[in-house]
């Protein structure tokens, strides 16, 4: 069975979606030769040409405004923020224009645009190169956001956002880029705005996305060395927020812990919170945790690790809501 890393599979969902439709075109800060700073890209542009994979000047708000335009001639744009700390000038084109396209033209036209970010910590990376954007763009009203947690899931995320007709915020777990995952890049699976159980429990539902699925997962691990068993579920897709599942697992658990790095006012964690409440009051057992980094600025790498959500942290939330 085949091994990939998440570079690998985004390169190759990349790879398959500009061979399956020339309108495809993939642009970034050194995406051409280089293949991005990442690699993500590599050899593209050499298969490809360079009239569909080009580098663009260091102008986030520029790259972004350049998918509108391509958009309303018929291309499929797939751009790259080259680190989530630069992305933050894009933000007015994203906000003003490509979420709100659609309903601006009352659903005449659409904006199928991808922008990948790299995002989140665990890399010990400096500054503006460890962020969590995620609330910004799932406050914004018309823009799907997505993230992966493995190499699979990347490559059928990635695949079906670049296929969606509207605009999606594919956000890249960085620390995960290198992971290695075992099976076939399909697009076969759960499909974008669905959550995934990455595995069953009965005591308390583990609530997460990105990098933090693995450190959930690990927890998981722990708490069932002490019979404590536990549901993680891996929310994949932000916007939509796939509530049926989630009233699910709160309905076979009756506890939650919500796990995010970003910080933790008005983080994914409140959102969530507030959606259980609202779905499934009558099945909780315990008030909601959050575990999460702190709302202080990201750290420098010698701190990342302790503003990081821990197995520690993660567990100790747990023993906390099934004692309660």
């Amino acid at each position: 069975m085949a091994e990939y890393t998440m570079v690998a599979a985004l390169n190759a969902a990349l790879r398959d979606a500009m061979a399956k439709d020339p309108r495809t075109l993939v642009f970034g800060e050194d995406v051409g030769e280089l293949g991005g700073v990442y690699r993500v890209t590599e050899g593209l542009q050499r298969e490809f040409g360079s009239e569909r994979v080009f580098n663009t000047p260091i102008a986030e708000a520029g790259i972004a405004g350049i998918c509108v335009g391509l958009s309303l001639a018929g291309w499929r744009p797939v751009a790259e923020m080259q680190f989530d700390g630069f992305s933050y000038p894009a933000l007015d084109q994203i906000v003003s224009h490509i979420a709100k396209y659609r309903n601006r033209t009352r659903g005449r036209t659409s904006m199928p645009i991808v922008i990948r970010i790299p995002s989140f910590g665990g890399i010990r990376g400096k500054e503006h190169h460890g962020e969590s954007p995620e609330t910004y763009y799932a406050h914004t009203a018309g823009l799907k956001v997505v993230v992966p947690s493995g190499a699979l899931d990347a490559y059928r995320l990635l695949s079906l956002a670049i296929a969606d007709p509207d605009p999606v915020i594919f956000l890249e777990p960085k620390s995960r880029y290198w992971a290695k995952e075992q099976g076939e890049l399909a697009v076969d699976g759960p499909r974008m705005g669905r959550a995934w159980v990455r595995r069953e429990g009965e005591a308390c539902t583990l609530v997460t996305y990105g990098a933090m699925v693995t450190r959930c997962l690990e927890a998981a691990e722990v708490l069932a060395r002490e019979r404590v068993s536990c549901r993680v579920l891996d929310l994949r897709s932000l916007v939509p927020l796939d509530l049926d599942t989630l009233a699910e697992s709160v309905r076979k658990t009756g506890r939650v812990v919500v796990v995010h790095e970003a910080p933790r006012t008005l983080g994914m964690g409140a959102e969530i919170a507030a959606r259980i409440m609202e779905e499934a009051f009558d099945y909780l057992e315990a008030p909601v945790l959050r575990v999460t980094g702190y709302d202080v600025p990201y750290p420098p790498a010698a701190l990342e690790q302790r503003y990081l959500p821990s197995v520690e942290r993660i567990t100790s939330a747990v023993r906390r809501v099934v004692s309660y």
